[in-house]
């Protein structure tokens, strides 16, 4: 696909994800149903990535949808739809991480948890260039994490990420640049001689 193609195609896109949008404020659920289509696995994965729990992940991106089909109208085409969806789903994380914290430890639950550890064959097929640099970025604190996830796997601006997190494109730069660095020595100490990209 040419660049002239892939960039009509991604205007092709945000204008059908504005008309998706119109549809669902008029309480449209083929239209909602579409958007899900299209948004859902990038809307859970984001989660995932945060929340590392699928059913948390799952359940958050089910919110995500239900926020969009009751607030549709207010929606103002000021950044994408998938920008919108981030953004949202950012904040349903940040309101729910906030009151599982405020919520007590139970210690019965907590001797259910499963040993997660990997056995000898199952890290030696990890051992790829992949799982490394996303086991790096593992590493990185969440501020960190959530700005190279938001670049690199979600392809957003960096004026698109300042729409999600809800802060200035300088800390957008800022993080980002700090979050390079530290992947890079975490690549190098693991043997990987290219960096970051």
């Amino acid at each position: 696909m040419t660049g002239a193609s892939a960039g009509t195609q991604n205007m092709n896109q945000l204008a059908d994800d504005q008309l998706l949008i119109a549809r669902i404020a008029t309480q449209d659920r083929a239209a909602l149903r579409a958007l899900m289509l299209h948004h859902q696995v990038r809307v859970f994965r984001f989660l995932a990535r945060r929340v590392r729990n699928d059913a948390i992940a799952e359940e958050l991106t089910n919110e995500v949808f239900a926020e969009v089909w009751l607030h549709a109208k207010k929606f103002e085409a000021r950044s994408s739809v998938s920008t919108w969806l981030l953004s949202i789903a950012h904040n349903r994380m940040v309101s729910t991480l906030r009151k599982r914290r405020e919520e007590s430890w139970n210690e019965d639950q907590a001797n259910e948890i499963a040993d997660t550890d990997d056995d000898p064959e199952v890290s030696a097929q990890k051992f790829d260039k992949g799982r490394i640099i996303r086991r790096c970025i593992d590493g990185l604190s969440p501020a960190h994490r959530e700005i190279i996830d938001l670049v690199y796997y979600h392809e957003q601006s960096i004026a698109e990420v300042s729409n999600v997190l809800g802060i200035p494109e300088a800390t957008v730069k800022t993080r980002m640049f700090y979050a390079r660095k530290q992947l890079s020595e975490a690549l190098k100490i693991l043997g990987i001689d290219r960096g970051w990209p």
